[in-house]
């Protein structure tokens, strides 16, 4: 979760660099803005996906064996807005009128479960594209899978960043052990969703499929009670990295919010740290409303890209709660990640240049000289995301004369790993299951 964190920031900075450069090439007086964001307040939406790696088995339990781990997931996602919404001014989709929300996604869902992404959302996006691991692997309950979430908001605050894949991890974590707690479903979750984030009160109660009423922070409080009770009797280690440390985060974070100590969530929380800023707009001056462009504009403006984005504003002055140090989101603004197949992507992609002829998740083509001259395509496949590590690769680039040479050491290590599964989970995974069950 810290990695991410740290690599959405250096995702931002490269962001930033390029606009910064468009911007210089721009006529006086024209201006690029670029908002980190999910709404454009006039009814469009566009998607901040994430993408968990999660088995073969726990994939097919979530959609196709046990319909009570999608409603589980899908109860978790809605309470989580508490603190993974980054806020916004207003109401879009059809929703009813409100002045600020918690989420900028949530109008947008319409359904429990869907494949698209860009229509009739679902909570849960069932979209099975691994993109990772061999097509043939995709039989094997322990093969890798990805979860792919288009749910969440973009998030700038260190805590958002954090606490939104953080405890994703913990609870798919538990999912993937089949530990799932039918309790905790709600009777409906996607009328609850736009309930909890229409109300930054915390005060709205959601109804579970037991009847119970009960509010989002409650809700919460009871997924943090299972997976303290989890952490106890099987634990996360070799699972989540830093799963201690996360609970611990979420459980403050929680206790806050329930006492009603938004002034300390501020630093850590993207929808309390805009509406803060918003309120104090809106106290400074008395005629604008909830409804005034001005502040619409403000709305937009705390995720500008530029040095005028509001939240950059409250990082150089030192309010913003820092999760990561600078020198992490520096490193992988400059360099990939070298515990996975990035690395490897990455350095083919600086030694090939204009040899490039397309990029995918799990390959990489290339546009060659043949024979005579006429073009020869060739493409290698990097199938398994925990594999092409630098460890494994790096040897590879260090001793290659040319870039065929490259190509077919890479389609070697290719073969091998094709060849060996390699476990997503530690060993201890089936252990976990039977101490659950």
């Amino acid at each position: 979760a810290w990695d991410h964190v740290a690599a959405t920031h250096a995702m931002v900075r490269i962001a930033r660099q390029a606009l910064d450069v468009a911007n210089a090439e721009q006529l006086e007086g024209r201006k690029i803005q670029v908002l980190v964001n999910n709404s454009d307040g006039q009814g469009n939406s566009y998607g901040s996906h994430l993408n968990f790696l999660i088995t073969r088995r726990a994939w097919e339990n979530i959609f196709n064996r046990k319909f009570h781990y999608l409603q589980h997931l899908a109860s978790f996602q809605v309470s989580s807005l508490v603190y993974t919404g980054q806020g916004k001014v207003g109401a879009e989709n059809g929703a009813p009128d409100t002045a600020f929300q918690l989420s900028q996604r949530a109008d947008h869902f319409e359904k429990i479960s869907s494949y698209p992404t860009t229509f009739e959302r679902g909570l849960v996006n069932s979209r099975c594209e691994p993109l990772c691991g061999p097509a043939s692997a995709t039989s094997q309950p322990d093969s890798p899978a990805r979860l792919h979430s288009i749910f969440f908001d973009s998030t700038l605050a260190h805590g958002s960043c954090l606490l939104k894949v953080g405890v994703m991890q913990i609870v798919l974590a538990m999912l993937e052990a089949e530990y799932c707690d039918s309790a905790l479903i709600l009777d409906d979750p996607v009328d609850a969703v736009v309930r909890v984030s229409h109300d930054p009160t915390l005060q709205e109660c959601i109804v579970l499929a037991s009847g119970t009423r009960l509010t989002a922070i409650e809700l919460q409080e009871r997924f943090l009670a299972d997976a303290r009770r989890f952490a106890a009797v099987v634990g996360f280690d070799g699972v989540v990295p830093r799963a201690a440390e996360i609970l611990d985060l979420w459980e403050d974070t929680l206790v806050k919010l329930k006492a009603g100590d938004l002034l300390g969530l501020a630093p850590r929380l993207d929808w309390v740290m805009k509406l803060m800023t918003l309120e104090r707009a809106l106290d400074q001056r008395p005629e604008l409303g909830w409804g005034s462009p001005e502040i619409k504009v403000l709305d937009h403006l705390y995720s500008s890209l530029d040095d005028g984005g509001l939240y950059w504003a409250y990082e150089r002055s030192g309010f913003a709660e820092r999760l990561v140090e600078d020198g992490h989101i520096a490193r992988l603004a400059a360099a990939p990640p070298e515990d996975t197949r990035a690395w490897t992507r990455a350095m083919l992609l600086r030694c090939a240049g204009s040899a490039i002829d397309s990029v995918d998740w799990d390959s990489v083509g290339f546009k060659l000289r043949g024979k005579s001259y006429w073009p020869a395509y060739r493409k290698v496949s990097l199938d398994h995301p925990l594999a092409f590590t630098r460890a494994e690769a790096e040897p590879v680039f260090e001793r290659a004369e040319s870039l065929e040479s490259v190509l077919d050491s890479i389609d070697a290590i290719s073969g091998q790993s094709g060849n060996q599964r390699i476990p997503l989970t530690p060993n201890s995974m089936d252990k976990q299951r039977q101490c659950v069950h």
